[in-house]
Order: C-alpha cells, then sequence, then structure tokens
C-alpha cells in the first residue's frame, strides 16, 4: 500500500510500513523513513510506484482546464478525489486524483484551501477579478521583456527615458521600467548609467547633473509661484551716510553696504547696512513660506537658482542710487587707536551712492593704493582706506583670540560662461555647451577683507546684542580649533574658535539665506522693543520652530553646496578638454590624490599612492568622464621642488569627496554589475556667499 502525504506544503509519496491510530511510517523512494500523522494523507493507492504516480499526475495536471473544473466543482466542501470523478469520470484512478490535487494547489486564485485535502471553489467575481491581475502581470512582464531587449539593442524606450532620474537615484524596485533596466544591466554586463548611456537615454552630461539635482531638491522645478513683494509699512528716518557696496558684477541680490563718517575728526563712525526683508515678509505669509521651503540661494557658474522671486528681491535689494530700508549697526572708533567706543542699531532708510564691483576693482583697489604706498584713483578712496585699515585691525584681534593666524593656503576660483563670440552668457540657463573661463582669485584680496571683517563685525556684536537682550537666535559655533570639531548651529550664543569671536550669528544676508532673515526678525523687534523684545520677538526662547529651521536648513544648505562643487566639478572638467590639457601639475594629498596647482580639481593619479604628502608631481591626464566626473590620471614625472602641506581645515572633507565616487548611483542590480567657510567674503561669482 501507498501514501501520496502533505509535507509543509510539498507532496510526496511512499511506502506504508506501519500504521497506528494516528500515524503511518512511510518509507520514501529514497530508502528514508519518516513518521506521517493520518490527517497529512491525501490518497491511498496501490499502484502504480510512488515515483510514476507523481511523474504521471504532474503530467495530467498541466492538460486540466481550470475553468472547466471551476464549472464542475461543488459549492460546498470537497476533495480532489470528488472532483477527478466530476472532471474526469466516475472510475477516475490513483493518477487522476493526485492529478486534480496538484491542480487545485497551484490555483488559490480558483480555489481556496480550506483544510487538510479539502478545498472551495472561489467566488466568480474573484476569479475573475485575479485571473485579470494575472493578465496584467503577464503583460507587465512582457512589457519589461520587451523594453530590456531595447535597451540591450542600444535603444531607450521613451517610458525608461521619462523614469531616468527616478530608476538611478529613487528608484521603485517594483517598477517596470526599474526592472527593464536591471534584466537589460544583467544581459550586457554593463553598468546602468554605461547602459543608460550607450541607448542615448542621457544626451547632455550637464543636463544629467542638473536635472537630477532639480529631481532631487526641487522636484516641482525652480520655479516661483505668483508673488508680489510685501511693501514696507513704517517711515523710516534717512541716514545721513552715503553707502556702498562691495560684490561681484553678477550679484543681483545685493544684501550689504557700509559706510564711514567722519574721518580726519578723531572718531570715525563705520556703518554696516544691511538688506531688510524681514521689514516687510512677515512670519508664515505666503513669501515666508516660498523662503522657508529654499532655506537658501543655490549658486553654480553662469546660474543660480535664488531664494526670493526676483520682483521681491528687486523691492528690497541695496541698489545703486536708491534710498532702501536697511537695519544699519554703527560703530564708532577712535581714528587714531581703532577702540571701539560705542555700537547702536537702527532701522532707517539709507542712500546708496555706489555698488562698487571688485571684479572691476581688484587691479586697482590694492594694498599699495589703501595704505599710500600708490596713487588711490577710484571713489570712495578714503574711506575704503579706512576699511581697509580697520578690517586689519579687527582679523589681528580675532587671530590673537584664535591663538593662531588664519591662513589661505589656496586661492578661490571664479567661473565665467561665454558663447561662441565670446560674449558672457549671462540671464539664460546653462546648456553645457559654452565655453569656460576659470580665474584664479586669492582669498584675503583687500576688497574681500574689508566685506569679510565687516560682516564678522556686524554678526558677531548682533549675536551678543540678542542675547544681552534675551532674545534667542540662531548661531554658529566651534568649541576649538582642535581636528575633529566642527562648526555647529543652535539657539544659544556660543563662541565661534574658528572665528575667533565671543558668539557668531548669521544675519547679513537675509536676501540669500533664510537663517539670516529669522535672525534679521528677532534683531528689528529688539531694535524697536529693547529690554521687552524677548515678548514681541517672532521667535521665543526654546521654540521649537527654531531648531526645525536649523535642521531644514542643515540639510538643504549641505545640498546645495554638494551640487556646486560637483557642478564646478564638471565645468573643471570641461576646461580640460576645451583647452585640450593632457598635463597637470600638482601635489600629493595622500592615497594617490593629488590636487592640481592651478584649478580647483582633486583627483585620484595612479602611481602616486607611495609618494609623501606635499610631493610636487607633474600628471598625464588620460581621461576625463563628464557623466561620473572622473578624471583618470597617471604619474608622469617628480618634479624638484616640494611644498610645505600643512593640513588645511576643508582638507578632510575634500579628500574624502574625491575618494569616493564622484556620482553615487541609488540603483541596486542584484545578481547585475566643501561647503563655503563661515568668514564672509565678497561673493565671487558663482560663488555661494558666506556673508
Amino acid at each position: 500500500m501507498y501514501v501520496l502525504f502533505d509535507d509543509a506544503g510539498k507532496f510526496l509519496a511512499g511506502r506504508v510500513m506501519s500504521e497506528a491510530d494516528a500515524s503511518l511510517q512511510v518509507e520514501l523512494e529514497s530508502g528514508k523513513r519518516v513518521k506521517v500523522k493520518a490527517a497529512h494523507v491525501l490518497l491511498r493507492f496501490a499502484k502504480p510506484e510512488p515515483s510514476a504516480l507523481l511523474a504521471s499526475a504532474a503530467t495530467l495536471a498541466t492538460e486540466i482546464d481550470l475553468d472547466l473544473a471551476w464549472e464542475f466543482a461543488p459549492e460546498g466542501e470537497f476533495g480532489p478525489a470528488d472532483l477527478a470523478r466530476d472532471y474526469f469520470s466516475a472510475s477516475a484512478g490513483a493518477e487522476q486524483q493526485a492529478a486534480m490535487l496538484l491542480k487545485l494547489h497551484e490555483a488559490p486564485h480558483y480555489f481556496r484551501r480550506a483544510g487538510k485535502g479539502l478545498y472551495k471553489k472561489a467566488p466568480e467575481e474573484t476569479v475573475k477579478a485575479a485571473l485579470a491581475a494575472i493578465e496584467r502581470k503577464a503583460q507587465v512582464a512582457a512589457q519589461i521583456e520587451a523594453w530590456a531587449a531595447e535597451l540591450a539593442t542600444g535603444t531607450c524606450p521613451a517610458p525608461v527615458r521619462q523614469e531616468l532620474y527616478r530608476i538611478l537615484f529613487k528608484p521603485d524596485k517594483n517598477g517596470a521600467e526599474y526592472k527593464a533596466v536591471v534584466e537589460a544591466a544583467r544581459r550586457t554586463q554593463q553598468a546602468p548609467l554605461a547602459l543608460l548611456q550607450g541607448a542615448g537615454a542621457i544626451d547632455s552630461p550637464y543636463q544629467f547633473h542638473w536635472r537630477r539635482f532639480l529631481f532631487e531638491v526641487f522636484p516641482k522645478g525652480p520655479g516661483f509661484p505668483p508673488l508680489a513683494a510685501p511693501a514696507i509699512a513704517d517711515e523710516l528716518p534717512l541716514a545721513a551716510v552715503q553707502a556702498f557696496s562691495i560684490d561681484d558684477s553678477l550679484t543681483t541680490e545685493i544684501d550689504d553696504a557700509l559706510s564711514v563718517t567722519g574721518l580726519g575728526s578723531g572718531e570715525v563712525v563705520y556703518g554696516v547696512h544691511i538688506a531688510a526683508p524681514a521689514l516687510a515678509i512677515a512670519p508664515d505669509s505666503p513669501v515666508d513660506k516660498v523662503a522657508r521651503d529654499r532655506l537658501s540661494t543655490v549658486y553654480m557658474p553662469g546660474w543660480k537658482i535664488t531664494m526670493l522671486p526676483d520682483e521681491v528681491v528687486q523691492a528690497y535689494t541695496l541698489d545703486e542710487g536708491r534710498d532702501c530700508p536697511a537695519v544699519s549697526v554703527y560703530f564708532t572708533f577712535d581714528e587714531a587707536t581703532l577702540a571701539l567706543k560705542s555700537a547702536r542699531t537702527v532701522i532707517e532708510r539709507v542712500p546708496i551712492a555706489a555698488n562698487l564691483r571688485h571684479d572691476q576693482l581688484d587691479a586697482d583697489v590694492t594694498e599699495a593704493s589703501l595704505t599710500g604706498e600708490a596713487v588711490a584713483d577710484y571713489r570712495f578712496a578714503p574711506e575704503l582706506a579706512f576699511c581697509f585699515r580697520l578690517a586689519r585691525h579687527l582679523k589681528a584681534q580675532r587671530e590673537v583670540v584664535r591663538g593662531k593666524p588664519e591662513t589661505f593656503n589656496r586661492p578661490d576660483y571664479t567661473f565665467r560662461l561665454v558663447d561662441a563670440d565670446g560674449a558672457a552668457a549671462l540671464g539664460t540657463e546653462p546648456t553645457g555647451a559654452e565655453q569656460v573661463q576659470i580665474s584664479e582669485r586669492r582669498r584675503g584680496a583687500p576688497l574681500d577683507l574689508i566685506v569679510s571683517e565687516a560682516m564678522i563685525l556686524a554678526n558677531s556684536h548682533w549675536g551678543g546684542w540678542l542675547a544681552e537682550h534675551g532674545v534667542p537666535g540662531i548661531y554658529r559655533s566651534q568649541a576649538s580649533l582642535a581636528p575633529g570639531i566642527k562648526v555647529r548651529m543652535g539657539t544659544k550664543a556660543a563662541p565661534h574658535a574658528g572665528m575667533g569671536v565671543a558668539q557668531y550669528t548669521w544675519a547679513t544676508s537675509p536676501l540669500r539665506r533664510y537663517v539670516d532673515m529669522v535672525n534679521q526678525w528677532q534683531i528689528i523687534a529688539v531694535a524697536r522693543h529693547g529690554k521687552t523684545a524677548a515678548l514681541a520677538a517672532p521667535f521665543k526662547p526654546k521654540d521649537a520652530s527654531l531648531f526645525a529651521i536649523i535642521s531644514s536648513f542643515d540639510g538643504a544648505y549641505g545640498a546645495y553646496n554638494d551640487f556646486q562643487r560637483d557642478i564646478e566639478r564638471f565645468w573643471t572638467l570641461r576646461w580640460l578638454q576645451q583647452q585640450a590639457i593632457t598635463e597637470l601639475d600638482a601635489a600629493v594629498l595622500k592615497d594617490g590624490l593629488v590636487r592640481a596647482d592651478t584649478l580647483p580639481l582633486v583627483f585620484r593619479a595612479l602611481g602616486c599612492e607611495p609618494l609623501a604628502r606635499g610631493t610636487r608631481v607633474r600628471v598625464r591626464v588620460t581621461g576625463v568622464d563628464l557623466l561620473t566626473l572622473d578624471l583618470h590620471a597617471s604619474l608622469q614625472t617628480l618634479l624638484d621642488d616640494e611644498i610645505d602641506a600643512p593640513a588645511d581645515a576643508g582638507d578632510d572633507e575634500e579628500i574624502d569627496a574625491a575618494a569616493a565616487s564622484p556620482l553615487a548611483l541609488a540603483i541596486d542590480l542584484g545578481d547585475a554589475e566643501a561647503p563655503p567657510a563661515d568668514a564672509p567674503t565678497a561673493p565671487a561669482a558663482p560663488a555661494a556667499p558666506a556673508a
């Protein structure tokens, strides 16, 4: 006697060796003996042999018409033997009964299990819905197969192209488009990026990086809803100054200006004037919601995505020839000793006499001209000379607190995109086909130093002023200059070791950074209400929304800076191609990474791995990949000189970024194969301003 039984969902058959009331001992064809509960026995038969029965039943099961079997099935519970007799014949034997068992088991959408060896047919609507789902699944599988075949032959189907960025960076692993790419990559043994590029899904490396950024950070696009600039309701007094701003020619969001009065009198009043959108834009207003969503302007060569709509920016920017609403802080200094005598904050209208452009003046406004060693033939020469003298004095004071001087080991670089005729490509979104010009600009240039120290002075003063009145703000602090101690944001005043100040807040770029506008609201409250400002300020002590703003800002600002770094790397590599550069001089960092001498570029050079830090090398450029942002290079020769290469504050982050794959993809194929410093500078287009 043989039995067919259920062993944890698997059907086995064997010879009965013995049988008790509730169990049987069964010998399988392999010779193994197993104990089987009587309730698990589904069929008893005398012939054929168990292996022959199972083989015959499996073949016969494929011939059973499920629709017909469902029609024959009774309404109540039934066993496979009952249905086999109705479907085949009244004399259906063990093979037909076993075949029906197998068929019932593999068709749960037609027949539901009602117990061991018992089934019940599903309602008609359930069967129809299940069959429709099966048909859809089959169609999707066929579509995946068709798309995978197209990709494998070098053609990208339109639906895959439309979902390109989602497939690569935020994949729905159940999506047909994603599965098609995975299948095609498996077949062709290619990385997904190479596969899609070869299939024509990526026709422009620049657009790939740009659209990826928009997809991840601005999924609804970088445009603004229709918004009007709110008017400033207050009648503001007119300041008795002639202020001037210092920015790059491409700067449209002019946040800050300076003024100097009283030269030659023994007591000089030094004014720092900040555009005042917070006088008009109220918290939770439509314009504020847009700014809080953006959190900062995004900078890149030849283009930017502003935090505020242009019509709003133009209403508050410090344009030449206008009397502009501003939050001003006036510092009174002894003209001879530069000792600070007093400081006061005023809300007023400030006459902007000039928008000075450092890219037009850097060649003329030199240290020699500012110190009287050369002729100063430019506007505001006496005022700029005082500003430079004061800036050097303030910097020296901060360096005493820091415990060591600030050093700028590396220059800044400016990027300028031009069209085929050499004209600057302004006002239009870059395509990636432009010619790029890269120029070096040494950090700490006189105009940079003037602006930087003025903003540090104002930000440090306002931070202490808020704390003195018990009004919370958003601060940046650094506990010490020890390695690994990073700058952090918080709501309480704390020392900033890197800056060498007792406290430091961002409040001088309210048109470009949301944190600055938040702090400006708080500063205005103190200016208006004095000792009772804590009750009137928009944000109260321990306000949870301040912490939410800090968290959101950190994430957004980091993403924006990462994109700026990557897109500047793209244009640097593009410059190498356009100039047909085959050799670069560089200095070794570590682990085979080197830094180019005259370009903002860190890359790996084969053969440099054993060399000591600071070793000067000449490398041969062997390839540029604009899609992955890789520069392939190898050591050509050692240069005679070696530079003193102390670790720079930003080295670790820069090295980590370069050591990692420049383009990280989120796609999982299974079996298939430096943010800007806190120190403000006059923004060199298109670098993100830190003022």
